[in-house]
């Protein structure tokens, strides 16, 4: 019975003071994560509803409908994260009368994202979630959610410059230094190290870019060793033969190539294309935690992954234009998720973590 349970009664439950429940409560001052965490999960359990949930429950709030606008995750693992993170925190907010739509496109079609956003606007939704993945296509969409007044949200690629209410993600181009960091640890003195863009569009894709930027300026500031770095783009990737051909060709060009570094989700499909010894050889670096990654992680043959919280990307994307739309609340402009560094000794944590999130109260 939500009415009678108040703050201190969560506060004597969980072992903090009145002040920590209130500051979770209202998501502010300074609370450490797993205090945080156990706050939010004694709430759950105790059925606590705040009064805020309540006052908006007896107004009887008309529904507010967030268009989300995503690459159709049937075709890239990645993109089912975002998804599932989105439907976690429209459950958490449906008391608010937030219903959330999808419209998903080709990962590959800058024409079908135009299509998929001609029709996410045509129902003239209260806000906009969306992942921007091609630039010149998503300058589009921003200029009319900017004519309409519809406020969006940006996540997994950030555009400077524009009106958007918030940009919720990783930094792409540290993300990228990050992952030069991560692979000098493999590399002698004279060994070559390659990016691979498994992508298609890739100068259409301002998040690749910067990833490849700061991947090339860790090592032109290093100078502890002598390591020669290339930008590669393959598009065939979905071939594992082509792929397999196309690496036996780079090994011959490039003798000394000891390090990969592949800037999205698909780390699995090149190590997938060496040969046994090849794969124990050399360094991979990718990104997100995917089945197919992790089972490489777990085998050694991928040394790194970095965890840009796809998940927490659609949650919090929602969270923010609740918070905007019906809180009031004041949203920073960037919202800079952590850059998880995963190896096989940690990532039984990570993946506990994302399940057993509860839902955050807003």
């Amino acid at each position: 019975m939500s009415h009678r349970i108040r703050i201190k009664d969560i506060a004597k439950q969980t072992g903090v003071s009145i002040g920590t429940v209130d500051r979770v409560l209202h998501n502010r001052g300074h609370v450490s994560a797993d205090v945080r965490e156990r706050v939010v999960t004694v709430m759950r359990e105790m059925g606590y509803e705040p009064n805020i949930m309540a006052r908006s429950l007896a107004n009887n709030r008309k529904t507010m409908r967030i268009a989300v606008i995503l690459p159709d995750f049937r075709q890239d693992l990645y993109w089912a994260q975002p998804k599932e993170g989105v439907e976690r925190a429209a459950e958490a907010v449906r008391h608010f009368g937030v219903v959330v739509e999808f419209h998903f496109f080709s990962l590959f079609e800058p024409q079908d994202y135009l299509k998929a956003v001609k029709k996410a606007l045509e129902t003239a939704p209260e806000a906009v979630l969306f992942a921007p993945l091609f630039l010149a296509e998503s300058d589009i969409l921003l200029a009319e959610t900017t004519r309409l007044g519809i406020p969006k949200v940006m996540i997994n690629t950030h555009i400077e410059g524009t009106d958007a209410l918030s940009y919720i993600g990783q930094d792409s181009y540290q993300s990228g230094v990050l992952a030069g960091r991560l692979l000098n640890f493999g590399l002698n003195d004279g060994d070559q190290a390659m990016v691979l863009n498994l992508d298609k569009e890739v100068l259409n894709a301002r998040h690749l870019q910067a990833k490849q930027q700061g991947f090339k300026d860790f090592f032109a500031e290093r100078g502890s060793k002598s390591i020669e770095v290339f930008a590669e783009i393959f598009e065939d990737f979905d071939h594992p033969e082509k792929m397999k051909s196309w690496t036996e060709e780079k090994f011959l060009q490039y003798p000394r190539l000891s390090g990969f570094f592949v800037t999205n989700s698909r780390a699995y499909k090149l190590v997938r294309a060496l040969d046994p010894d090849t794969q124990k050889r050399v360094k991979v670096v990718g990104f997100d935690l995917i089945e197919p990654n992790l089972q490489l992680l777990s085998e050694n043959n991928i040394r790194f992954l970095i965890n840009q919280n796809a998940w927490h990307q659609g949650y919090m994307g929602v969270l923010t234009l609740v918070n905007h739309l019906i809180l009031r609340k004041k949203i920073p402009a960037l919202q800079y998720l952590p850059l998880d560094i995963i190896v096989r000794e940690n990532v039984d944590y990570y993946l506990k973590r994302t399940l057993e999130i509860p839902l955050i109260l807003v």
